[in-house]
């Protein structure tokens, strides 16, 4: 088997006497879409948050091409995780900021791109998640939801990232508005051929968007599997949450 673009193995992190992650794996192949999946509080953040070097996990590997990214020198763990693009639950937009410079934030902050050529890439991103050209003039308070969540993905391709992490992208959008991100997100995905992670609540979304899913419950990922079959999974545990069931294995865990 090739090997994958994402592999985790024995993921654990703690917050004092909470365990959040107690030996996570999960292989995510080049090319392809996972969805992960859990109850609030189930690490999915967390996870996310270790893989970017926002959190500091207790244990475990985390690779990227191959590479141990918390074993590599701090250098080339930045140079691993810098193929990485992410759109944040919230859009997390710069409000002082005018929306092309919030898309081109990350390319001017490296000095990849002058101030002229920022605005025209701005311009050309926006554009492949819909947006005319008259938008990047525009402050993030000027912005409806929808429009806040495709400047967020716009940023988030800008500059043409290997990985792409979603949290949460249906998060605060219609059932319609919702459907359309998830399309945008998948276009951009296929276009740029990037490898993705998602994080989501939103079943309808995670059909959608992901290839694959996995379930995190007690620490651990559960199941893996198609993420067409979320909705007809014979696991306990995917079947009580893709289906909100009160009754169920997870409400069982909580009573403990």
């Amino acid at each position: 088997m090739s090997q994958p673009k994402i592999r985790i193995r024995g993921l654990k992190k703690a917050f004092g006497p909470k365990v959040v992650l107690d030996g996570v794996d999960l292989d995510v192949a080049q090319g392809t879409a996972m969805v992960v999946i859990g109850g609030s509080g189930t690490g999915k953040s967390v996870l996310i948050k270790s893989i970017l070097g926002l959190v500091t996990p207790d244990s475990g590997v985390i690779e990227i091409d191959g590479e141990d990214v918390l074993k590599a020198p701090p250098q080339r763990a930045r140079q691993l995780r810098a193929q990485i693009g992410m759109l944040f639950q919230n859009g997390a937009l710069f409000d002082s900021l005018p929306v092309w410079e919030n898309v081109c934030f990350g390319l001017l902050a490296q000095r990849r791109l002058n101030r002229r050529a920022a605005r025209d890439k701005a311009v050309q991103v926006l554009a492949q998640v819909g947006l005319g050209a008259d938008v990047a003039g525009l402050s993030p308070s000027e912005l409806s939801g929808g429009m806040q969540k495709r400047v967020g993905l716009a940023r988030a391709i800008a500059s043409e990232p290997a990985i792409m992490f979603f949290d949460e992208p249906t998060t605060g959008l219609d059932p319609i508005m919702g459907a359309v991100i998830d399309e945008l997100i998948v276009d951009c995905v296929k276009r740029l051929g990037s490898t993705s992670i998602a994080i989501t609540h939103d079943m309808a979304s995670a059909q959608r968007i992901g290839d694959n899913a996995a379930m995190l419950y007690q620490g651990r990922v559960s199941w893996t599997g198609p993420a067409a079959e979320l909705m007809t999974c014979a696991d306990p545990v995917v079947d009580q949450f893709t289906h909100g069931r009160a009754q169920g294995p997870i409400q069982m865990a909580l009573r403990k």
